[in-house]
C-alpha cells in the first residue's frame, strides 16, 4: 500500500474539520501540517481532526499532530494555565480528535497525547465541545 493521507476539509460553526483517510508518517507529515498552517493563516481558531480514516500513524504522525496542535492552542494560555494549575496538564479547547479507531487511540494513549489533546468517539461530540 502507498504511502498516502487524503484531507478532506469541511467547516462547521467556526470550527475547520480535517477528515483524514489513509496513513500519518512520515512520507504524509508534511502534508497534513501544512494544511493546518494553510487554515490558521487564513484566520481559523479551531481544529478539528477526525481520525476514522486513518489505517496507520507512526511516530511522525504523532509528531504532526503535536505541531498542529501548538500551532492551534495559544502559547501564552498554556503558560498562564500551568503557572494557575501547578503540575497539572492543560488540554487544548481549539485542537481536538475524534473518531479514532481502537488501534490508533491505542497509539495515541501510549504516547501520552489525550494528557493534552481532547479525544471524542465521533465528530458530533467533539463538535459539541467547541460550544
Amino acid at each position: 500500500m502507498a504511502d498516502k493521507l487524503s484531507i478532506t476539509k469541511t467547516e462547521q460553526g467556526g470550527v475547520v474539520l480535517f477528515r483524514l483517510d489513509g496513513m500519518l508518517n512520515a512520507n504524509t507529515e508534511v502534508e497534513f501540517v501544512e494544511a493546518a498552517r494553510r487554515e490558521k493563516g487564513s484566520g481559523a481558531r479551531y481544529l478539528l481532526v477526525d481520525m476514522g480514516g486513518v489505517v496507520m500513524i507512526t511516530s511522525a504522525g504523532l509528531r504532526a499532530l503535536h505541531d498542529a496542535m501548538y500551532l492551534f492552542t495559544p502559547r501564552a494560555e498554556i503558560d498562564t494555565y500551568q503557572k494557575a494549575n501547578p503540575g497539572d496538564l492543560y488540554k487544548s479547547s481549539y485542537f481536538k480528535l475524534a473518531g479514532a479507531t481502537t488501534n490508533v487511540y491505542s497509539i495515541l494513549n501510549l504516547a501520552g497525547f489525550l494528557h493534552n489533546i481532547p479525544i471524542f468517539p465521533d465528530v458530533k461530540q467533539a463538535l459539541e465541545s467547541f460550544k
